[in-house]
Order: structure tokens, then C-alpha cells, then sequence
């Protein structure tokens, strides 16, 4: 899907850039598939702010995505291909042979009209979906469980691919798009191809507007701000932080400072971290 330039009527419109929506489907929505979202606007059932800088945005449903894929040997036909206002990634509506609709990740390459199936006999093919057992080695995939029967939880945004590396006893070595290499268990479900909507990464919003359109209130750095307000605030013109190393608000290290606990219960699915040579 290709990313589409205006010309520069104004300064906003210099630089922004958004994507060719030219090959999803002209149709509203499956109303049976929607639900209401409520906006909290970061803040708990207390009222206090836990996730800053949120507030406003577009109104706007939420797709019931299904990310299990757990009817199992029922081929499915793609109606549409749809926007989703919820994440990165487009979504396809299909129908199974006993009539129900459901909302899945639409992979790259998936088209009005393609067939899809899931279950340990499917074809490797775009869409389809598999245990991690019956999936050759080196194939890309998408939309990963962790475990069984759960739903896929790995990679899930647009334009994200992950690839199965080995396989030894009842795990297999998956490769993430992070570069970091995880164990998941042979019966875990995986799909067939990489998740659509590849260039929204290189989508320049071109205005603050944009951003709050999202839901998402701008950002103020600690440095210009005061010393009653943030650590790193106060000085004359523009100051260093005045500490060994960058903080929050709140004093606790950031910016690079690794928050993982020592002996995570996932440690030793990973077999390779993130950024490690």
C-alpha cells in the first residue's frame, strides 16, 4: 500500500504524508462486530492521571478482532478489507461456511475474495493458521501465541513479520521483529505471512493536529520546565540535567534505564535478547 503526498497549499500540508487507502473497502463497518469505547483519558476508577499525556481524540469503536482463529478446519471467504482506527494495522472481514463473521488481522497480500483456513492440515499460505509443529522452518509469520489457545499476543502491528528459526523438542525458536529470539511451545498458533499496512511507519502526520486527533496530548521536556515541577528543570538558558543520569518526574531513572525484573518468569524462553551480537 503506497504513501501519498499533497502539495504544499500550507505548512502543514508541506511534509504530511498518509496512506493510500485506495485498496480497502468502501463499506461501513460489520455493526455486529463493534463495540463502545469509553475514553478515560489515562486516568484510573480513582480519577488520578496513571498514564500521562492522553486526553481528547476522535471518537471512535472498537473492531472485536479475532485473534484466536479457533474455528478450526472451516474455510473462511474475505468480504472486505477495512480501516481500523485502533491500531497500525488494517483488518478483513470474513465469513465462515456456517454463515458467522469475524474480524481478523489482514496479512499483506490478502485480497476481496481469498480463502482462509485454520488447523494442523491447512495449506501454508497467506492468512492461514497453524500450530507452530506444522509450520516449516524459515517461514514468516505473524499474529503468535504464547500460550495455547490464548491468542495471538507477538506481533501484531502493521508491517511486523516474525520468522521460525528451529524447532527442538516441544519449542520452537522464533525470531521477533525486535531481533530477540523466544521459545514458544510447538501447540501455539501462528499465522501464515506478514502483517499489512507495511508503510504506516514512514507516514509523517505533518501537523500537532494530527496527534491529537490520536487521543494524544503534547509532550513537555523536563529540562525547560521548573525545579518545583520536574528534576531536571531550573538554570539559566539551556542547562544540563545536573545528574548522573536522566529521571522521571518522579526521580526514577528513564531513558535507557532497564526496568525488567532480574528473574522473570519468561527468562528462560529467551534465547537471544534484543540488540545483543
Amino acid at each position: 500500500m503506497a504513501i501519498k503526498s499533497y502539495k504544499p497549499t500550507t505548512a502543514s500540508r508541506r511534509h504530511m504524508t498518509v496512506t493510500d487507502y485506495s485498496e480497502l473497502s468502501k463499506v461501513k463497518p460489520e455493526k455486529s462486530l463493534l463495540e463502545t469505547l469509553k475514553k478515560n483519558a489515562g486516568r484510573n476508577s480513582y480519577g488520578r492521571i496513571t498514564v500521562r499525556h492522553q486526553g481528547g481524540g476522535n471518537k471512535k469503536k472498537y473492531r472485536v478482532i479475532d485473534f484466536k482463529r479457533d474455528k478450526i478446519d472451516m474455510p473462511a471467504t474475505v468480504l472486505t478489507l477495512e480501516y481500523d482506527p485502533n491500531r497500525t494495522a488494517h483488518i478483513a472481514l470474513v465469513q465462515y461456511e456456517d454463515g458467522e463473521k469475524r474480524y481478523i488481522l489482514a496479512p499483506h497480500g490478502l485480497k476481496v475474495g481469498d480463502v482462509i483456513v485454520s488447523g494442523e492440515t491447512a495449506d501454508i499460505k497467506t492468512g492461514n493458521c497453524l500450530p507452530i509443529a506444522n509450520i516449516p522452518l524459515g517461514t514468516i509469520i505473524h499474529n503468535i501465541e504464547l500460550y495455547p489457545g490464548r491468542g495471538g499476543q507477538l506481533v501484531r502491528s502493521a508491517g511486523g513479520f516474525a520468522q521460525l528459526m528451529a524447532k527442538e523438542g516441544a519449542s520452537a525458536q522464533v525470531r521477533l521483529p525486535s531481533g530477540e529470539v523466544h521459545l514458544i511451545k510447538m501447540g501455539c498458533r501462528a499465522t501464515i505471512g506478514q502483517v499489512s499496512n507495511i508503510d504506516s511507519e514512514n507516514v509523517n502526520r505533518g501537523k500537532a493536529g494530527k496527534t491529537r486527533h490520536l487521543g494524544i496530548r503534547p509532550t513537555v521536556r523536563g529540562s525547560v520546565m521548573n525545579p518545583c515541577d520536574h528534576p531536571h528543570g531550573g538554570g539559566e538558558g539551556k542547562s544540563p540535567i545536573g545528574r548522573p543520569g536522566p529521571v522521571t518526574p518522579w526521580g526514577k531513572p528513564t531513558l535507557g534505564y532497564k526496568t525488567r525484573k532480574k528473574n522473570h518468569r519468561t527468562d528462560s524462553q529467551i534465547v537471544k535478547r534484543a540488540g545483543s551480537k
